[in-house]
């Protein structure tokens, strides 16, 4: 269908700054500045600061098409209202997590939220070195009650059934479905890796294990409506600091299998296990361990206080869960290493790596780790996890 985008206007700096003073979100004698920052492939995104107070806002717009590609790939505005309406859901359920929306306009895509420019988006901080004790902490709660929440288990299914109504969104669901689970893992689809990892990408695409149990996790994830999910929950969708925790970019949101969301953050804890030395590598194994006990203790308390379904006695039932949760995580986190590895969406954990033979060992390492996550997710834990990154980095190569 076409999308009638005649009332679209994209904003500049300028007209950034005039929204935000026509909204009332500002001072009117204010005396601004507006600097673009956004740096994703989907979006604009403008910070608004005061100069003399040095308070801020920020300003986010959708484009109807991939802004990295430009307009030979159409995309919805839909994703904006979407984006919008999952943040002012989310922080219903843990406000803690989750900044503000302040105003959305659904047919200019804009929605206007809090300044987190006092936080740092954490995969930049991971990179630098930087501890955030508290992150996999408090992204383990986000996680137990915004799954909870939205579930079965709290929600009447005629509930449930209306707010999943609202989250419909095959556009970007369908980003995931070919990005992560159809084109990495067929040689004769786009692909975008070092030749160097050519005989490790074949190794992955002729394994007819492997690629079934990718069938299986993209049925999993097309067809299982467990909770309403952020859809893209990795370490550059999260501000933190030592002791704040914001989850941001919900634009993907859908209802879907929860182990999606917990296997995106598990990966991308993975990803900085793998490019770092041995004392790195156990400070991320911390944060994996606090993340997975995090989730299962806030999920169990809300299970135990907060179930409103009939089956809630039932001996098993939520032991049942958190290994289907588990397991089904460990699977999608494979998938996220290989195709942010050999397909056409990279990440800076891995490329940042200055030495071409480190790097190309980091990223061999990653794809063999994706691969035995996706074969063995139905044996394995988190110490079993942490056991496969060693084996995979310690004896293949040392990063510095």
């Amino acid at each position: 269908m076409t999308q009638n985008h005649s009332n679209f206007k994209r904003l500049t700096s300028v007209t950034a700054i005039i929204l935000a003073k026509k909204l009332g979100l500002v001072d009117a004698d204010a005396n601004l500045s507006c600097k673009e920052i956004g740096d994703g492939n989907l979006n604009y995104v403008f910070h608004i600061t005061d100069t003399a107070t040095n308070k801020g806002i920020i300003i986010k717009q959708a484009v109807p098409y991939a802004k990295v590609l430009g307009e030979s790939w159409p995309l919805t505005l839909k994703r904006a209202a979407i984006e919008a309406n999952a943040l002012i859901h989310f922080r219903s359920y843990c406000p803690e997590f989750v900044p503000q929306v302040y105003y959305s306009d659904e047919q200019l895509a804009i929605t206007v939220m809090e300044d987190l420019s006092h936080l740092k988006i954490v995969r930049s901080g991971f990179i630098d070195g930087d501890p955030f004790p508290l992150l996999s902490q408090h992204i383990g709660e986000y996680v137990a009650k915004t799954s909870f929440y939205t579930s079965d288990y709290h929600l009447e299914p005629s509930a449930k059934k209306e707010v999943a109504r609202h989250f419909t969104n095959p556009e970007l669901c369908k980003i995931t479905e070919v990005f992560i689970f159809t084109d990495p893992f067929f040689e004769e689809l786009p692909g975008d890796f070092e030749v160097e990892l050519t005989d490790a990408a074949k190794t992955i695409w002729d394994d007819q294990e492997v690629i079934l149990e990718v069938a299986k996790l993209k049925q999993s994830f097309e067809t299982e409506q467990e909770a309403l999910l952020h859809g893209d929950l990795h370490t550059g969708s999260i501000f933190a600091s030592e002791t704040e925790t914001k989850v941001i970019d919900p634009e993907f949101a859908f209802y879907g299998p929860v182990g999606f969301d917990l296997g995106q953050y598990t990966a991308n804890l993975l990803f900085q296990a793998v490019t770092r030395n041995v004392a790195g590598k156990e400070e991320i194994f911390t944060h994996l361990d606090q993340f997975w006990r995090s989730f299962e203790k806030t999920y169990t308390e809300l299970w135990n206080t907060q179930n409103k379904s009939p089956f809630r006695h039932v001996t098993g039932y939520l032991p049942y869960l958190l290994t289907k949760f588990k397991r089904d995580a460990f699977g999608f986190a494979g998938c996220e290493l290989i195709r942010r590895t050999i397909g056409l969406s990279h990440v800076a954990d891995l490329n940042v790596m200055e030495d071409k033979e480190t790097k190309i060992a980091a990223k061999t390492a990653t794809l063999n780790l994706g691969a035995l996550l996706i074969k063995k997710r139905e044996e394995l834990d988190v110490p079993a996890v942490i056991d496969l990154v060693k084996q995979q980095t310690l004896t293949s190569y040392s990063p510095i």
